[in-house]
């Protein structure tokens, strides 16, 4: 759960072979539940159902007690650069879909300055995987020489605010 957007984002989804086969990438949506006065979005041990083609998927909302079992376990140490590598690459690539017709226009009105900054940075930029699987936008670097960029790496204005956690 993203609080601030009230977004839900899944990008394990494709762990699950019947998910995979339908090759729609991660999941990603709006939480249609209005913001608890407690700051959480929906209650913990509520199930939400969400449609993936033919499938209905079942997650099951966990309380704030549950990060600290998952970000403090000896697994998640131990693969945090693999975890922090695949949210750049997943947050790569809906950055470059909010760039599609239609889309971009209502992202740039967003209340995410940060978006919008990376949104005007990478413009119509091509975008590819380079061979460590690593999504990366063509543009100038920090000294105006062009190559393959990051997320984290693109150049931003200094007024743009910092990347989680802040």
């Amino acid at each position: 759960m993203l609080p601030d957007s009230e977004r839900f984002v899944d990008p394990t989804i494709d762990q699950f072979d019947e998910v995979r086969k339908i090759g729609m990438g991660p999941m990603a949506g709006k939480v249609a539940m209005s913001t608890r006065e407690d700051g959480s979005l929906v209650e913990p041990g509520t199930q939400v159902m969400v449609h993936r083609g033919d499938l209905a998927l079942t997650y099951t909302v966990a309380g704030p007690e549950a990060l600290a079992s998952i970000v403090d376990h000896p697994e998640a140490i131990a693969h945090a650069d693999g975890h922090r590598r695949t949210g750049v690459n997943t947050a790569s690539l809906m950055l470059a879909a909010l760039r599609a017709e239609g889309v971009r226009d209502r992202a740039m009105q967003a209340p995410h300055p940060r978006l919008r900054a990376l949104l005007q940075a990478v413009g119509e930029a091509p975008y590819e995987s380079d061979e460590a699987q690593d999504v990366r936008f063509r543009l100038p670097d920090q000294s105006g020489q062009e190559r393959w960029l990051r997320l984290d790496e693109i150049p931003l204005p200094q007024s743009t605010p910092a990347a989680w956690p802040r």
